[in-house]
């Protein structure tokens, strides 16, 4: 039998008996809609964590020199928290010193930074970032200005009371007035208004808009850090090779400056963006290993049905196959539609899951924080598992119903 002829007949009787077949394929549009659904959630958290988490909290082919990290994701024990307590700040001169013995081209900036109340005109702004930075910090960071300007780098010599604001605290502090030249007081301490960071967006949710930017030598560095100490050292290079060796650099130059012998552990920290998506990695592989089996379970199931399903078929249409083999069907013939009947029905389920879960994946990201990014190659899976389901589950029903004795088959009523 042709094959397209076997999938004509196929869905002529998915068709005839549609409340049947829906049952029969629920088990395969479960477990395909689960597999597109978990696919393109993690595979949306992935480039998601990637792009926007690490890429807004540390940055593009930037690492960072800290005495702790701020962002621990991966394992953690007490032993490691004391052991990051006991380590020296950083400092403006750790800066400097990298600054001028670094061979690998990159840009650096110390900066500090921590939570402080901000106003202006009576108004009061509580618990702001504000970020304490070199004049290459913007670069680093890849922040356009939307209003005005950054500051230079000799306004950072001169410590200079001026500060660039979040776009979300140039839109609510101000009530819609034009926040340059205006004086804020950041912890009491007048600051001039010079520019507008461009909208940053959020991240699941939290906006990444509610900061301020000033000098690090001006007058709010003594609210932020103790003299001469800072958070980080931000070091960016032009591409993933180049920061490794810069990485590496780094460390080298920092164990160096700190008489740390050869064995010793490092007394610093070096945070890059694959550090902070170490502990979002292990889950995600955890996701990937659990999906196979949980699906399997719902195809599984979704096969035993249409097994049943067509083994039934096959005693209702006893007296068609008897006439069929009466007119010269051979048993490949009657194995033909009776398989390709069964696959066409679970792929039939297979094509219903795709888009249910494309949907279910697409909701999520509508409705909560989470992204979503569809997989083409789930969507691939999806089909295949659908058609193989199907071939296996139709097989046991086709051979018996190619062994059927046509003259008995016949008599069947």
């Amino acid at each position: 039998m042709p094959f397209f002829e076997a999938v004509r007949l196929a869905l002529s009787s998915i068709r005839a008996q549609k409340l049947k077949s829906f049952f029969s394929l629920v088990g395969v549009l479960i477990g395909v809609t689960f597999l597109i659904a978990v696919v393109s959630i993690v595979q949306g958290m992935n480039v998601y964590m990637t792009d926007k988490f690490a890429g807004a909290l540390i940055g593009v082919n930037t690492f960072q020199v800290r005495h702790r990290p701020n962002i621990q994701t991966g394992d953690s024990n007490e032993e490691l928290r004391r052991q990051y307590q006991r380590n020296p700040r950083v400092t403006i001169e750790d800066a400097e010193y990298l600054k001028d013995r670094m061979k690998t081209p990159v840009r650096i900036a110390a900066t500090g930074n921590d939570a402080v109340t901000l106003t202006w005109n009576g108004k009061s702004a509580p618990q702001i970032q504000v970020n304490t930075v070199e004049a290459e910090f913007f670069a680093i960071k890849h922040y356009d200005i939307a209003e005005g300007r950054a500051f230079s780098a000799q306004e950072v010599n001169v410590g200079a009371a001026v500060v660039v604001l979040g776009s979300e605290l140039g839109e609510r502090l101000f009530d819609g007035r034009d926040p340059l030249g205006q004086t804020i007081g950041i912890g009491g301490l007048p600051h001039r208004v010079i520019g507008v960071v461009a909208k940053q967006g959020t991240i699941f949710g939290i906006s990444m808009d509610k900061f301020v930017i000033t000098p690090l030598t001006s007058p709010a560095r003594r609210l932020v850090n103790r003299p001469h100490v800072i958070d980080d050292i931000q070091i960016q290079a032009t591409n993933p090779d180049q920061m490794r060796a810069a990485m590496e650099e780094a460390t080298i130059l920092m164990r160096g400056r700190r008489g740390l012998r050869p064995g010793e552990p490092d007394n610093f920290y070096i945070q890059s963006a694959e550090g902070a998506l170490s502990g979002w990695d292990k889950i995600s592989k955890v996701l990937f290993m659990a999906l196979p089996g949980l699906v399997a379970i719902s195809l599984v199931v979704g096969g035993i049905v249409i097994m049943n399903i067509m083994l039934m078929a096959v005693t209702e249409r006893t007296r068609e196959i008897g006439i069929r083999k009466a007119l010269g069907a051979k048993r490949a013939d009657i194995m033909a539609q009776f398989v390709v009947e069964s696959a066409t029905l679970s792929v039939t389920g297979a094509v219903l899951g795709i888009v249910t879960g494309i949907l279910l994946a697409f909701t999520v990201r509508a409705f909560t924080p989470l992204p979503a990014a569809v997989a083409p190659w789930s969507i691939g899976v999806g089909v295949g598992l659908g058609i193989l389901v199907g071939m296996v589950a139709g097989v046991y029903p086709a051979r018996q119903a190619s062994k059927l004795d046509p003259i008995e088959a016949l008599r069947q009523e």
